[in-house]
């Protein structure tokens, strides 16, 4: 009997024990709340809390849709970063001090004043950091609500102050001033970093007042009939062709092909002509609206050649892909972020663009006859095309060689393996490439040494005086107009008069 009183008591009090027992664990959970966890990417929904659990389960920071760690606050909030933990300061951490030198990155936030950005027209951020690739989606910003932009940038590999500029995804809708006019590249500011706690990212205020689609000259050149007759001195001929690098491979872009005078006279039925394949050929025979100016290679090479200065030549003008530039002209792994398609790129110049003119035209050729060029990594892509199929290509233009841009150590393996060099090589260079200003000098003594060093690689090669030449021009910039200025230095040196009785 008694041992049924003893369960029973049990009985009744188990209840009152549980009770118990759950008020205790809400006490402590009140005391130590759990972490909440940050959905991972942008649109994650209900299925953020999963993902960032299995970010903590792998051991890697949560990620939010901005780029940051969950620790940090959201790119749509007002207000600094908060620290990172663990981030080193560089060495003077007292002071002012270059943004791009803390490793922990920083933060740019922009105004649009004019309010032309939206998410289907999204801000880029174009500079020395990626080649100039004004839609480079590693650099895109991202809308907050607020109505300004932000991006985290990194620090650089090498940790230099960048230079830089805003785009809307390409360089005919890149950020003017208030003027209307282009902007001068953009640089950054010291700041005190004694005013930031450690490792916190300094955030970067920034404006831009407008857009080049809003200049009146970009709606004239929406409205440009491609058909149309380009102004050109000379006689100018279209040819369309297909393909390219990479996401060009489906494209069909126009070839503009100048012929020398006296081409169609019936004294000349039998004559052949050297030919010269300009990459960048949008710029080569006109200027379009939002680009400053043109390489003017009709009226330079007809004034030559009625001069009996240089004989007569076919000019063959190669259009980019567009916003596929910087891939199919980059020969090798320089850049970070982006896919060297240069190879594909020389692949169809060899085999769809030169067939097409050889069909067309009367063309002479042979490595000695055929020449190809362009500016920056226009140069750089001939130069490699000449290197790689010295069998096709013996002449070279190469303007503003781009040896300094991205890893230099890559553009120095490249140039240490090259085996055989071209016939003949210009090489032209500013001595202002990056522009004027003293905040400038030391990058553009960079880019003279690179030029006047592979000069000297020439030499060292064997490559006689006849066959190179360099020529620097202490005050041009990076310009169409100043490549316009070399040009007949270039196309003298690479098509000289035929020596009578050779």
């Amino acid at each position: 009997m008694r041992r049924q009183n003893v369960l029973l008591s049990i009985w009744l009090t188990l209840p009152i024990l549980i009770i118990g027992l759950l008020i205790w664990a809400i006490a402590l959970s009140l005391a130590d709340p759990p972490r909440k966890m940050t959905p991972v990417g942008a649109g994650a929904g209900d299925t953020g809390g999963a993902n960032a659990i299995g970010q903590a389960l792998a051991g890697r920071p949560t990620v939010t849709r901005h780029g940051v760690t969950s620790e940090e606050t959201a790119a749509d909030e007002p207000g600094p970063s908060a620290p990172m933990a663990g981030a080193a300061q560089p060495e003077n951490a007292d002071g002012p001090v270059q943004p791009e030198s803390l490793s922990q990155g920083f933060v740019l936030v922009v105004e649009d004043k004019s309010g032309k950005a939206t998410p289907d027209s999204p801000i880029h951020v174009s500079g020395s950091f990626n080649n100039w690739n004004p839609g480079d989606g590693e650099y895109k910003l991202t809308p907050q609500s607020d109505m300004r932009w932000r991006i985290v940038m990194p620090k650089p590999a090498d940790g230099k102050p960048i230079e830089f500029k805003f785009t809307r995804g390409s360089w005919e809708l890149e950020e003017l001033g208030s003027d209307m006019s282009p902007t001068s590249n953009r640089t950054l500011e010291k700041i005190d970093i004694s005013k930031l706690a450690p490792g916190e990212q300094p955030k970067i205020e920034l404006t831009v007042a407008h857009w080049g689609d809003e200049r009146p000259e970009y709606a004239s050149k929406k409205a440009i009939d491609p058909y149309r007759e380009i102004p050109v001195k000379g006689d100018l001929r279209r040819v369309e062709v297909r393909g390219g690098a990479g996401e060009a491979i489906g494209l069909t872009r126009e070839l503009l092909v100048w012929l020398p005078p006296g081409y169609d006279d019936a004294a000349n039925a039998d004559r052949t002509y050297p030919v010269l394949y300009l990459h960048d050929g949008q710029n080569i025979f006109e200027k379009l609206p939002t680009v400053p100016a043109e390489w003017r290679a009709d009226e330079t090479a007809t004034t030559l050649i009625e001069r009996n200065m240089m004989p007569p030549i076919i000019i063959v003008g190669v259009p980019h892909s567009g916003a596929g530039r910087v891939e199919e002209y980059l020969p090798i792994a320089a850049i970070d972020g982006a896919i060297p398609r240069g190879t594909e790129h020389i692949d169809w110049l060899i085999s769809a663009v030169m067939p097409r003119i050889e069909r067309a035209f009367r063309v002479a050729t042979g490595p000695e006859n055929t020449a190809v060029g362009g500016s920056s990594l226009g140069a750089a892509i001939s130069l490699y095309a000449a290197t790689t199929h010295p069998e096709t290509f013996g002449l070279v233009l190469a303007e503003s060689l781009p040896l300094r841009s991205g890893k230099a150590a890559a553009w120095e393996a490249y140039l240490n393996g090259v085996g055989t060099w071209p016939i003949r090589i210009y090489l032209g260079m500013g001595g202002s490439e990056t522009g004027a200003g003293e905040d400038r000098a030391e990058r553009n003594k960079g880019y003279v040494d690179a030029a006047r060093a592979l000069e000297q690689r020439l030499i060292a090669a064997g490559v006689t005086p006849d066959r190179r030449l360099l020529l620097v021009d202490d005050d041009a910039t990076h310009t169409e107009a100043a490549w316009a200025d070399r040009l007949p230095s270039a196309l003298r040196f690479l098509f000289p008069m035929p020596v009578e009785g050779k």
